[in-house]
């Protein structure tokens, strides 16, 4: 077997605030006068997910803290065999609670362009929006995004039990704004929930959609259009949305012919980072290099890259799987 550390890998579904190293959190926490305690707690269901969300919002409160946080996901992800991401940030989130709408993004892009410098990875990103947030914070999320070249898409997050239609218009608007669109369906809820991105959501790719194989004909649409699926095994388990990774359904979706990619979507939280991600789905599924090499590839297709990133990305995994093991 090959080092899968030196895989190189896409990563399509991470978000910054779920990266963040527990010693950094501290020690912006200090400084901010916000109690951390000394060690991470227990993780393991959907409160201990939005305290420490929670936290991390709290901790984060000036421009070095989130450029902080950006750069060292560029350094984490480097050391992960990571040649390129997409990272998700709820940026209109922070920049309300701070009364400076721009300056959360603005710290982020900046630490993104010194992870590039120090680390050689290229980094974008995707602003994100709860469903359970209003309408004219989508239309903020939207208008920073279009502002900055680096970010490259805008989508729905959060609790998929609230519906996505209140913000077609705000995705319809990104869409003709040149913007790509990614939306958060088919983790908690159903098939429903995967065709109202598909339609009025205009989604591009779906962040987890492991309940489309709950409809044999969403199925097949979804493999018609070739849609991607951003598949997140050890996120899932940890959210109770599969109950062991050896019975996730990331096999079966990969047997349904579609478009599979891997990733980690809140890695900090549960200990998985991409590598890791990559070695417990080899030993649970029996997957040799050549499949885990197949959902490397998956991943650069998947992505917004530039056409030159993703023919680079092609290349180094092709050699990758050539080299002797």
């Amino acid at each position: 077997m090959r080092d899968l550390l030196t895989l190189p890998k896409a990563h399509l579904h991470v978000h910054l605030e779920s990266t963040v190293r527990w010693s950094t959190l501290r020690e912006i926490g200090k400084a901010n006068q916000v109690q951390v305690p000394d060690e991470a707690g227990t993780f393991g269901d959907f409160a201990s997910f939005f305290a420490q969300n929670d936290l991390v919002r709290a901790c984060l409160r000036r421009p070095a803290d989130f450029r902080r946080v950006a750069y060292e996901f560029c350094e984490d992800e480097a050391a992960e065999g990571t040649r390129y991401a997409e990272v998700s940030f709820t940026a209109a989130g922070h920049g309300e609670r701070l009364g400076d709408l721009h300056m959360p993004l603005t710290a982020v892009l900046e630490g993104l362009e010194a992870g590039r410098e120090a680390f050689g990875i290229e980094c974008r990103l995707i602003l994100d929006h709860s469903r359970r947030r209003s309408v004219e914070r989508a239309w903020r999320t939207f208008d920073l995004a279009r502002r900055h070249d680096r970010v490259v898409a805008v989508g729905l997050a959060g609790d998929e039990a609230h519906p996505a239609d209140p913000f077609t218009e705000v995705f319809a608007a990104a869409r003709d704004a040149g913007l790509h669109v990614v939306h958060h369906a088919g983790e908690g809820a159903g098939p429903a929930s995967i065709r109202e991105a598909l339609g009025p959501g205009r989604t591009e790719r779906l962040g987890h959609g492991i309940r489309v194989l709950d409809d044999p004909d969403l199925v097949a649409e979804v493999r018609e259009r070739r849609i991607p699926l951003e598949v997140c095994p050890s996120s899932n388990v940890a959210l109770g949305f599969a109950p062991t990774l050896e019975a996730h359904p990331l096999p079966r979706l990969r047997e349904a012919g579609l478009v599979v990619t891997l990733n980690t979507d809140i890695p900090a939280l549960i200990g998985t980072p991409l590598t890791a991600e990559y070695t417990r789905v080899r030993d649970a599924f029996g997957y040799d290099d050549a499949i885990l090499a197949e959902l490397a590839h998956a991943a650069a297709g998947a992505s917004f890259a530039p056409p030159s990133t993703k023919t680079r990305l092609h290349t180094e995994i092709d050699a990758w799987l050539a080299t002797a093991a």
